[in-house]
Formats: C-alpha cells, structure tokens, sequence
C-alpha cells in the first residue's frame, strides 16, 4: 500500500473513531472523496489488519461502522503546532472575558500531552515551548464581559437538560433589574455572549440576554419543551450581529482601492461577492441588525457605499452626522 492510501485510512480511523453512531459508506466517499469500492477496501483494511472495526444499530436502515472505543489510544501523536493552537484559543478566550472556556481548552491540552507516548514528552514540551514563546495574540480593542464564575457551567446544563433558569437580569440601557424565568435554547458568541431563550410567562419568542447582564442565576424544577423548528445557526445569520430585527436585503459596493480587502471579508455566512469592470466589488446578503452594520461600516470611511436599502443609508449618514457634529465642536 503506497503511503498516501497508508495515510488515508489512518486518518478513516480517526474518523470512525470520533463518529459516535459511525459513518455509512457514503459518508466515507463523501468525506475522502473517493469511490464506493475504495472505501470498502479502506474498511476492510482496518478490520483486517487490526480487528478494530464494528458495525452499529442505526434508525435510518443503513449500515453504520465506527472503531472500538480504546483502539487509538497508542497511536494519536498531538503535535507541538495543534498544542500550539489550543493555547493561542485559550488566550484569546481569555482575553474576551470567557473565563471557563478558557480553563476548558486550557485543560483539554493538558490531556493532550499527558496522553503522549513517554519517549516523546520530552520533544514535545520543548517543542511547544519554544512556539508559545515565539507566538502571541495581538491585543484588539473590544468589549470585555466578566461573567460570574460557573455561569457557562449552569447555562449549558441548563441547555442540555431543558431546565427552566430563573436570573436577575439588568438592562443595558436603562439599568433596570428585573427577575426572569426562561427557557434556554443556546448560547450565542460574538463580541459578547449571548443567552438565547423566550421568557417563560410571555409570548415564546427568542430574546438575547448579555450574559454579563445575568446576575444570581439559579435553575429551577422546571423542565421546558424545546422548539423543534428552532435553528440557532439559522437565527444567528437573521443578523449582521447580534442584534435581532426584520432581515433585509442589503448591498454594499466597495471602492477599486477596497477591494482585495472586501474580497477576502467575510461579512455574512451567506453573502454573494460581484465584481465589476471599474474595480469595485458589491457584496450582497440578507440580514437584520443595522446598527450593528453601521458601527462596523464606519471602519471602512468614504470606501463603501451603501446601495440597497435606503434606510440602512440614512441611518448610516444620520450616525456619521451625529459623530461629525460632536467631534467638531469645541466643547
């Protein structure tokens, strides 16, 4: 077996080994991009080879295969750059203010190296040594929240066993308390994190709650039913941010001299990029949150022009003027 194919099946059993329920056969076309008869020879291999391979029950009528559950252990090498990466995550999670995702990547590498063979310990920590030396995050402006200690913790239990969480919530504006009850359904990561929950008493609509807002926060005996139609991938690309309101469809046409910029910006998951002869380039998407949009616009100065909608545009231009006329006047 040439060293490719070699390869190729190693990193089939990593797969499976991940796959809890296992992959059928046209996952494992689909995922190597191979033919149906080569990725029965590349299952056929493991079994033959190490015996690791089993077939499991599935509900949909076809046939599932994953690897045993220890049959990896003595053969997974973590690299200096894959550790390397896991603490530059940690670092910038910590930077953010999420505290406990932090401790938990932080942790998961340190399972890492603790699970590498003896004889490559020594290589290995001085390897990732020398990289956490020579690399660091840069420091970017941006909000920092401080989230009581355990709160991540609470939220996703909460998250995975439907359980009703009741908190003290302050408004960000007014600074008004209020005593909640809600039923979550995910947690969003933006600038800030975002509980994702209707109120329990009012209309089942899902609301954002900052989670730097949340105060005592306590779970209930309450068990709520979870929206079977809800998507939070789907919600979350409703908005430029955010901020939840009415999707429109917006267009943004970049200057010639914005343009390698624009192209290589990501501005929604599901935007559509338009070259024209003069240069420019228009990016086009549908999506709510327009003040987040604008805060954002101001960053690329007189480089963008907002072509569709027209209120986009005029709350821009009225943000701009507002900006302009307190920072030109003397007091």
């Amino acid at each position: 077996m040439r060293y490719e194919r070699l390869a190729q099946v190693l990193d089939l059993a990593f797969e499976l080994q991940a796959a809890r329920r296992g992959l059928t056969l046209a996952e494992v076309q689909e995922r190597f991009g191979v033919s149906r008869r080569t990725a029965e020879r590349h299952l056929q291999a493991l079994e033959m080879a190490f015996g690791w391979v089993e077939t499991v029950a599935s509900d949909d009528r076809r046939k599932h295969w994953r690897m045993r559950a220890p049959a990896l252990r003595q053969l997974v090498r973590v690299s200096p750059d894959e550790l390397a990466e896991l603490n530059a995550a940690a670092e910038r999670l910590q930077r953010a203010g999420l505290r406990e995702r932090a401790q938990v990547v932080r942790a998961l590498a340190t399972k890492l190296r603790a699970m590498q063979q003896s004889r490559s310990v020594d290589e290995v920590e001085a390897d990732f040594e020398a990289l956490t030396q020579a690399e660091g995050v840069a420091m970017r402006p941006g909000p920092r929240q401080q989230l009581a200690d355990g709160l991540l913790a609470l939220l996703r239990r909460c998250v995975r066993e439907r359980c009703v969480l009741a908190f003290d919530y302050v408004a960000q504006g007014s600074a008004r308390r209020s005593h909640l009850r809600v039923c979550p359904h995910g947690i969003l990561y933006g600038n800030r994190a975002f509980l994702v929950a209707p109120v329990v008493e009012g209309a089942q609509t899902m609301r954002l709650w900052r989670l730097g807002n949340i105060e005592n926060p306590q779970p209930t005996n309450g068990v709520f039913e979870r929206d079977a139609d809800f998507d939070l991938q789907r919600y979350a690309k409703q908005s430029f941010g955010t901020f939840q309101e009415r999707p429109a469809n917006v267009v943004l046409r970049f200057s010639a001299k914005a343009a390698r910029d624009a192209r290589a910006f990501v501005f929604h998951p599901d935007q559509r990029l338009r070259e024209h002869d003069d240069g420019t380039v228009t990016v086009s998407f549908k999506a709510g949150g327009f003040d987040e949009m604008c805060w954002h616009l101001v960053t690329w100065g007189n480089h963008v022009t907002v072509e569709r909608p027209i209120r986009l545009r005029r709350r821009l231009a009225k943000m701009c003027g507002t900006l302009a006329a307190h920072h030109g006047s003397d007091g």
